[in-house]
């Protein structure tokens, strides 16, 4: 008796199921387990997957940014305000010229960081351009390279664009969504953007060192105790000598007045601002410098950008018109020359 072996061999059966392309409409045969494909056609990425979305707390976010408006609004109308009524009578005091040069100087600084601010607040930070979709005669071949379909917006989205949940839309080379200014940083008003920190920054170094000048001279007599004698000083020890300075220092603060009490916040105040802003200016030219954003930055990864360091990037960016090796010859690539 002969015993047969039958053995069942499992065999995957591929299935093509047809894919419609949402850039050109074209119907696509690829594989069952393929829910996330690019078009041969005009280049779009489709994931089959994706389902429409609706962003229900949009009107939160608005009603905080515009609280974030309107606090550093108010903020900077008192450094502004608070700075005049507690400077300008001192500097006056000393020099009536000294007095109106800084009064001028006052109004340029105030001038340019409100401009740039509400530039870079109240403007659109970068709407895509409006692209046709859906239909293969009118799309042409690439014509939606690496494009994305938004589900917030339902519209094509490109590769440097970035749908900000904030803002309720996509925007066009995306840095970030700031809350301060209430608004993104994209193509349009990033460059608003930095010259607003730049503007910030040049203004509360002024602001500080203008309120250190005035309160030097309002500032109230130290009284010392010991110190005042030589042989004291002589023979008394660091840590003594700066308890004692302390101690004076905070005996003639209990004597200042409203207006030396505002000069000394005015100095905090703007000391504070100007180190963090200091370290997001830095942050934005080095982004700049490497012609990536922060959002492309954190996609590629921290080992490295696909974007090319060099400082004509800063150059494009302020959009200068010549050529920074114009000006600098020592940047210029030398040719080598061989002799004959």
């Amino acid at each position: 008796m002969i015993d047969l072996t039958v053995e069942h061999v499992e065999a995957t059966v591929r299935e093509d199921i047809e894919r419609t392309c949402w850039g050109c409409g074209l119907r696509l045969l690829l594989p069952s387990n393929t829910p996330i494909f690019k078009c041969g056609w005009c280049g779009a990425i489709t994931n089959q997957h994706a389902q429409k979305r609706i962003d229900k707390s949009l009107w939160w976010r608005r009603w905080r940014d515009r609280c974030f408006v309107s606090v550093v609004s108010l903020f900077m109308l008192c450094i502004l305000c608070g700075g005049v009524w507690a400077v300008y009578p001192v500097v006056f005091s000393i020099s009536y010229v000294s007095g109106v040069f800084h009064c001028l100087v006052t109004a340029v600084l105030a001038v340019s960081t409100f401009t740039t601010f509400g530039l870079a607040a109240f403007r659109c930070a970068g709407r895509p351009p409006n692209i046709q979709w859906g239909s293969y005669p009118v799309v042409g071949k690439g014509d939606l390279e690496d494009y994305t379909f938004c589900l917030y917006c339902c519209k094509p989205k490109s590769p440097r664009s970035h749908h900000c949940r904030s803002c309720g839309m996509c925007i066009e080379d995306m840095d970030h969504h700031c809350p301060f200014i209430g608004n993104c940083v994209g193509a349009t008003n990033h460059r608003h953007f930095i010259i607003f920190l730049i503007s910030t920054l040049i203004s509360t170094a002024y602001v500080a060192i203008m309120c250190s000048y005035a309160g030097w001279h309002i500032w109230p007599p130290l009284m010392f105790t010991s110190l005042a004698r030589p042989y004291t000083f002589a023979s008394g020890s660091a840590s003594r000598v700066v308890r004692e300075l302390s101690r004076a220092l905070l005996g003639s603060a209990m004597l200042l007045s409203t207006r030396g009490i505002i000069l000394v916040y005015l100095i905090v105040s703007s000391v504070s601002v100007q180190m963090g802003l200091t370290v997001l200016l830095w942050q934005q030219l080095c982004y700049i410098y490497e012609g990536q954003t922060y959002l492309s930055h954190l996609s590629s990864g921290a080992g490295g950008g696909s974007g090319e360091r060099d400082c004509q990037n800063l150059v494009r960016f302020f959009s200068c018109p010549y050529s920074f090796s114009r000006y600098l010859p020592f940047f210029r690539s030398s040719r080598k020359r061989h002799r004959k």
